[in-house]
């Protein structure tokens, strides 16, 4: 049975359900959300239609959640994942279906450049998430929602 934590709207008003258990609603989750670290600086991407966002994106066939995780990071921003910790897991039941995301940190040690950063502009470090993103139009949407806060709150009491 899954004991759910926490159940709310994500920014296009779709029921989101986000557990800190390990993997509760799939033990294959097709997408994969990683929150990075490097040098005390937040490392986000920016995602060229959507803005600054963590790296993140599909699982591939073939593909663990976690070897999805590493893969995306690097693509996204050039960082080399050596420690991944799985976080949470969370199910949006959205208009088109549905989709269940795996949540990660990462603390990252090195950044590579990269000849290509695929679908966004690369690497941007912060050295804070803006208390008020949801008025901040530079986010992605995907930041602007309870699973980023939680999760923030997650990591800084853990690592």
């Amino acid at each position: 049975m899954v004991v759910l934590e926490y159940v709310f709207k994500d920014y296009y008003q779709n029921e989101v359900k986000l557990s800190f258990q390990e993997q509760p609603f799939s033990k294959t989750p097709k997408h994969v959300w990683i929150i990075c670290k490097y040098k005390d600086k937040w490392l986000l991407t920016e995602h060229r239609s959507r803005g600054l966002e963590f790296p993140g994106g599909k699982v591939e066939k073939g593909e663990t959640a976690e070897k999805a995780a590493v893969r995306e990071v690097m693509e996204e921003t050039g960082g080399v994942v050596n420690k991944l910790y799985y976080i949470a897991q969370y199910f949006v039941t959205g208009r088109n279906g549905t989709i269940i995301k795996n949540v990660y940190f990462a603390p990252i040690e090195t950044l590579k450049e990269q000849p290509t950063y695929y679908e966004t502009n690369g690497p941007v470090l912060l050295d804070d998430i803006p208390e008020n993103i949801k008025e901040k139009k530079r986010f992605s949407f995907m930041m602007k929602d309870d699973v980023l806060s939680r999760c923030l709150r997650y990591v800084e009491k853990h690592y």
